[in-house]
Parts: structure tokens; sequence; C-alpha cells
């Protein structure tokens, strides 16, 4: 950004930070269907190395070769998606994108699976009504889609099975 502004260039800063999703063409759409695609892919082939990495890494390194895999698939999965959503929310919102709807479904479910189906339906609900509100509001597409993932963080926090609303039992205030 700073090389950017200095130097001078017809690149608008607004739209490095902030992107456009509207106004993507359809090289950059195929783009967005490949890095998607690869994705799915690569996390259907890495899904039960990467739950393990996750839940204990070292059980996963003692017992299979598949650990510096799935860490480093991962990460290169991630860093794809980024540069990915960098090119249509930009850099601001693709991070956004990526953490609200997950953060938000561990709110409501404790196993991996369901959290994966929520927070993937939370995406989509959350990036489709901020679509929806910034056509009729006339807001900027990208903060409006992270501003409704952003709620349904909040809703989440608030009211979900784990959230500020519902009641501890006595062991868990025990530590």
């Amino acid at each position: 950004m700073l090389i950017v502004s200095t130097r001078g260039s017809n690149v608008d800063l607004l739209h490095v930070l902030f992107g456009t999703v509207l106004a993507l063409n359809n090289d950059a759409l195929i783009l967005l269907g490949a890095i998607t695609s690869f994705t799915l892919v690569g996390l259907a082939v890495l899904y039960r190395p990467l739950v393990m990495e996750c839940l204990d890494p070292a059980f996963l390194r003692s017992v299979s070769r598949w650990s510096p895999v799935a860490h480093y698939g991962f990460l290169g999965l991630l860093v794809i998606n980024l540069v990915a959503g960098f090119h249509a929310l930009g850099t601001l919102m693709s991070v956004g994108l990526l953490v609200l709807p997950a953060a938000a479904s561990r709110f409501w479910m404790r196993e991996i699976t369901p959290m994966l189906l929520l927070s993937s339906c939370m995406a989509l609900a959350g990036s489709a009504s901020g679509l929806l509100i910034s056509y009729h509001a006339d807001l900027p597409t990208g903060p409006t889609i992270v501003l409704c993932l952003g709620v349904l963080y909040l809703l989440s926090l608030v009211f979900g099975r784990q959230g500020l609303l519902q009641p501890r039992s006595p062991h868990h205030l025990k530590a």
C-alpha cells in the first residue's frame, strides 16, 4: 500500500482495501471457481488428517506421516483462498469472510462436521443477504457482506447453544 501510494499509480486504493465484488470479470470468476474447486478437492483429501492435526498434532505425528502434509497443505489452501478473497473482497474484508462464519458456528455446534456445514451455510446466507442489502440500500458490497456476517456472529454469541444467554452448569464454574 505504501509503495503504491507514494509512487503514484492508477490503482484505486479503496478497491485494494475493500475489493470490487460486483465488478469481477469473467477471468476473475474463472480463477475464483478454479480456486474453489481445488480447495474442495484438497479439503476432501486432507479432511481426516487435518481434523487430527487440529485436535492432537502430537498424536498424528506419532502414528502417521500425514502431519506435515495436513499442516502445510492447509496453510497452502488458506493462502490461495486469501489471495482469491483479496481479489474479490479486498484485503480487509476477505479475513472477515474467512473467520466470522467459522467463529459463529462454534457457538452452535460441538462436532466438526456439522460445524463445517453450518459455517458454510452462514457464509452463504451472510453473503447473499449482504449482496441484497448493498444493492437495495446503495451501500458498498464487500463491507456490507462482512457486516452481515458480523451480525450473524453477534447473534450466535448471544443466542447460540454455547452463547452468553445459555445457563451454565455448576461443573463449568469449578476450575
